[in-house]
């Protein structure tokens, strides 16, 4: 491995450990609404967002979006799909769904192949319609014996699949474009600020320093592990950085299991089984394509 796949592989791995570690942050945030912690979030990473565009002198591509109504108008519905993944990670951690989370983002992968074979479409091999179809199979018979359906797992997988969709339809970097969505989810949430915000915590200038320092956090928190997954996918093959989209999961899974000691019932046993499975075929799968393509001059 060279250097540049090196700094690729640690830059992955950082990003994908801080999001498994999320829960863990915003826990701490527990007794602030999950409305405001999403309003928090918007207004601080905007503000450190606006502060890498400046230092990196980026504001070219910020007014090639503005000039591009199409680009404008994709950007309002991607970044009204991330309001909601924000903020329903947020209920789900807070509620006692950390659970729920990790599976969501163990689908996501796999229902991101299923949108690109529908909508893009890419051709999927034998095992990766294995894949798919475990999954599948895990939630309807979850669904059939328990009568539960994952309704957080999957409307978390939902809609940052669909997010990634839209987004793969204008060609703009992830920077800039993360800029223009959180600048156009700024101004609702300054006025839920002025106008809604309702708990005590809303007030800054009531809040204790320690509370302040999470709040403002959030910017970090939301900024930092995009930068190192950004860096990473210019450094590594999207195929090699597939393989470490699972180290966030996992972690949640951890957390959430022995750390805040949420249950495992059966019918979630038997869906993060299926999704396991599912997910080392579809991992064997994407590294064997990955292998051909290199055998190919």
């Amino acid at each position: 491995m060279n250097s540049t796949n090196k700094q690729g592989a640690l830059l992955a791995v950082t990003a994908f450990i801080l999001w498994g570690l999320a829960p863990i942050y915003f826990k701490l945030l527990q007794h602030v609404p999950s409305v405001e912690i999403l309003m928090f979030r918007v207004v601080w990473s905007t503000l450190l967002l606006i502060a890498i565009i400046a230092a990196t002198k980026h504001w070219r591509s910020m007014l090639k979006i503005v000039k591009s109504k199409r680009s404008v108008a994709i950007l309002v519905g991607s970044s009204t799909l991330l309001a909601f993944n924000w903020w329903l990670f947020i209920w789900a951690v807070n509620n006692d769904h950390i659970l729920d989370a990790s599976l969501g983002y163990y689908i996501n992968p796999l229902l991101n192949v299923a949108l690109g074979m529908v909508f893009l479409g890419e051709r999927l091999s034998k095992l990766q319609y294995v894949a798919v179809g475990l999954a599948v199979s895990g939630v309807i018979i979850q669904l059939i014996t328990f009568g539960s359906f994952p309704v957080i797992a999957f409307s978390l997988a939902c809609s940052f699949a669909i997010y990634g969709l839209i987004r793969k339809t204008v060609s703009i970097d992830s920077v800039p474009g993360l800029t223009f969505e959180s600048l156009l989810l700024l101004i609702p949430a300054v006025i839920y600020w002025w106008l809604f915000a309702a708990s005590p915590e809303s007030n800054l200038l009531n809040n204790s320093l320690s509370t302040n320092l999470l709040i403002i956090s959030a910017g970090i928190v939301t900024t930092a592990p995009l930068l190192c997954f950004v860096a990473a996918s210019k450094r590594l093959a999207y195929s090699t950085l597939g393989f470490f989209q699972y180290i966030g999961p996992s972690i949640m899974f951890l957390i959430g299991t022995f750390y805040y000691q949420e249950q495992m019932g059966q019918d979630r046993w038997l869906t993060f089984s299926f999704i396991w499975s599912a997910l080392a075929i579809f991992s064997y799968a994407s590294y064997r394509k990955a292998q051909k393509a290199k055998a190919i001059p």
